[in-house]
């Protein structure tokens, strides 16, 4: 057995830390003061969004499941997707962590290069946040500022708009579902166990874990929506799954919602998975959530621009159904059968069957 003993982030101290942090982020443009000073000083736009976001162990992610790298490029990406479901263009961040004393300095240095890798691949600056010990998980708290000229509400669908949806659903629940199997992935994201699957599946087992512990927010189309004002009357992201966040929108606008079940875009990876092990993928994509795309409320006058602009960013869009006269309530519709649309999306304080469990990972 070796003597060697982990680096600890109480080994080094918070100066240390914070040192550590300095050396390794990079200048950002609008930046007049960013780490090391009681607050940072930045640029800031006439027009600005604001959001934040936590993810805490035991509850959004288990450590022992999760790279700390995609874990850090995680914890930045969900707060994008809110900054583009209003069709924003981040610019700062703030990060704030909380660490057990025993946490090894790797687990540390991954996060924050994955944290750093996501931001600087959309602009975004680190300017500050803070650290702090805790006797409790880890726990990670991202704040955006963003410019928001000509934001995209929630509110502003009006009768007879469609419900589309951009890219597949169901990827990052199945990928949730594949971690229990065993399925882990390597920092850089490849496959380095496949669990119980084979080998031979290791392409749509990637794409599905990938989705869980790395999402990709469609933000460069989200933006490109606000270059055209009014082609998009309603936009949000898909964080907590399709049947409880179109509730949600239905709800901001006292309107109803009629879908086709059939029509709902299933990511193909997921589709040829649930095959494999004679499931239904439909359950994933309706109800899962953490897929992070984008529901639109779009008039159909419009819907050939949408498409038209998606074309050029190659995502796809799927009209799944109709905003409809009525209560605030999603019906599914197949032919003459229709009928109220449970909700199982994911909700901190109401777990259900369909959503993470109090401890990650565990049914």
């Amino acid at each position: 057995m070796s003597d060697e003993r982990i680096e600890t982030v109480s080994s080094l101290g918070e100066r240390a830390l914070v040192a550590r942090l300095r050396s390794r982020i990079a200048e950002t443009q609008g930046v007049k003061v960013g780490i090391g000073d009681d607050c940072a000083l930045v640029e800031t736009p006439a027009a600005s969004l604001l959001t934040t976001d936590t993810l805490v162990e035991g509850v959004h992610f288990d450590r022992a499941l999760t790279p700390a790298r995609l874990l850090g490029r995680k914890a930045m990406s969900v707060n994008l997707s809110d900054i583009g479901a209003m069709s924003g263009v981040p610019r700062y961040a703030l990060v704030n962590l909380c660490l057990p004393p025993t946490c090894s300095v790797e687990f540390f240095d991954g996060l924050y290069e994955g944290l750093i890798e996501r931001a600087a691949e959309v602009g975004v600056g680190i300017v500050g946040g803070n650290l702090s010990a805790t006797h409790g998980p880890v726990t990670i708290a991202v704040t955006i500022l963003g410019v928001g000229d000509r934001p995209i509400l929630r509110q502003g669908v009006q009768v007879g708009d469609l419900v589309v949806i951009t890219g597949g659903l169901g990827a990052a629940s199945e990928g949730l579902r594949l971690l229990r199997e065993g399925v882990r992935l390597a920092d850089d994201g490849m496959v380095i166990d496949t669990g119980i699957w084979t080998p031979s599946s290791e392409g749509p087992l990637a794409r599905c874990v990938r989705a869980q512990l790395d999402p990709t927010p469609p933000l460069a189309f989200a933006r490109a929506m606000s270059e055209t004002p009014g082609t998009v009357r309603a936009m949000m992201d898909l964080s907590d799954g399709l049947s409880i966040d179109l509730i949600r929108l239905c709800a901001e606008n006292s309107i109803g919602a009629v879908i086709d079940p059939l029509a709902v875009p299933v990511d193909p990876a997921v589709a040829m998975i649930e095959r494999a092990r004679g499931g239904d993928p439909l359950p994933l994509a309706l109800h899962g959530g953490e897929d992070y795309q984008l529901l639109m409320a779009i008039s159909p006058d419009n819907l050939d621009a949408v498409r038209d602009m998606a074309f050029v960013w190659d995502l796809p869009i799927t009209v799944i159904g109709q905003f409809v006269v009525g209560a605030p309530v999603v019906s599914v519709q197949v032919g003459e059968w229709i009928e109220p649309l449970k909700s199982q999306g994911f909700d901190h304080f109401g777990f259900n069957e369909m959503q993470r469990p109090p401890v990650f990972g565990v049914t």
